[in-house]
């Protein structure tokens, strides 16, 4: 998948900056109030979507691997607990799913044998290491009631075997009135903002800010691809190795560096046309918290010089290793 850099000419991020330095929009005190949950690095939500299943067989897998074949206790969409092997059996029927992806396989068949769509959308909510774990399944429960109940059947489970609590959860495609839910961009913004506002009401710190607009423009590896690079087996962290190997880091490129860096400078003209604004409302002291949030932001960098700074430092270990 492509990473997408946000646009401020064509997109509004959740907290626009830009139009707010311009004085375009008003400085409500909730906008206040998130300005300076960004500014002083209020632990940030993440909702992504982890993939999703287009046969029964695939749903059952993912429903086995989030259920730790019966080992975790599985919340339904109705608040009963599933914990039992080979409960994603039951589901699949309960949920109507044989019926659906039989309906798809006829009319897949008809049309060429084209791809059928998916029955269910997997989902993730975590938050940073030490955040209470009971709060943040309250604030996915709560989340899931206003934004699916009546309408998507889904089910959730927290998992705590790593630093980074997070749920998983499991949304029919197909709602029951027959409509199908499509995640956009826009769909996972205004997913954050929610959540966002669920933990806090649980009394977690959180926020949902995009990371061009905290002046972090390059998004982080995926999760397999971050462990297969702790490792050394990462295809396209070693494709980026391959291709900077002859560059100097100084001298690399790219049209994506090119966009990176416009997007960065936008985002610290954003912020320091912002400071003024606050500067002349009075509001000095948060005015003076996002001057120091502007003399943090740090360089941009492409993957690839990234890569190059990864080979050089592989390079220099081994010569390390040889001398010693």
């Amino acid at each position: 998948m492509k990473k997408r850099i946000v646009d401020l000419r064509s997109q509004e991020p959740l907290l626009d900056i830009v139009s707010y330095g311009r004085g375009g929009r008003a400085l409500t005190q909730e906008a206040r109030e998130h300005i300076s949950r960004t500014v002083r690095r209020v632990p940030e939500v993440i909702v992504k979507v982890s993939g999703g299943a287009r046969t029964l067989s695939g749903v059952e897998r993912h429903l086995d691997y989030i259920g730790r074949s019966g080992k975790m206790e599985v919340e339904g969409d109705g608040g009963e607990r599933l914990q039992k092997e080979r409960f994603e059996q039951d589901l699949v029927y309960d949920w109507d799913l044989d019926l659906e992806a039989r309906e798809h396989r006829t009319e897949r068949s008809i049309r060429g044998m084209r791809k059928p769509p998916k029955l269910v959308h997997n989902l993730v909510f975590s938050m940073p290491a030490g955040t209470p774990a009971k709060a943040l399944l309250r604030a996915v429960r709560k989340f899931a009631i206003e934004e699916f109940a009546l309408k998507h059947r889904y089910l959730m489970v927290l998992h705590t075997d790593d630093p980074h609590p997070h749920v998983h959860m499991v949304v029919k495609a197909v709602s029951e009135q027959g409509t199908r839910l499509n995640i956009r961009k826009a769909t996972l913004r205004e997913w954050r903002k929610k959540f966002a506002e669920q933990l806090r009401e649980q009394g977690v710190p959180a926020n949902a800010t995009e990371r061009a607009v905290r002046g972090r423009p390059r998004a982080s590896l995926r999760d397999g691809i971050y462990r297969a690079h702790q490792r050394g087996e990462s295809i396209r962290v070693n494709r980026h190795l391959e291709e900077s190997r002859p560059m100097d880091i100084g001298n690399v490129a790219s049209t994506r560096r090119a966009r990176l860096i416009e997007t960065n400078d936008a985002i610290k003209k954003g912020w320091g046309q912002l400071q003024q604004r606050l500067v002349e409302d009075g509001d000095i002291s948060l005015a003076q918290d996002v001057g120091r949030f502007i003399g943090r932001m740090g360089a941009v960098h492409t993957d690839q010089e990234l890569a190059l700074h990864e080979l050089r430092t592989r390079v220099h270990e081994r010569h390390e290793e040889r001398v010693r």
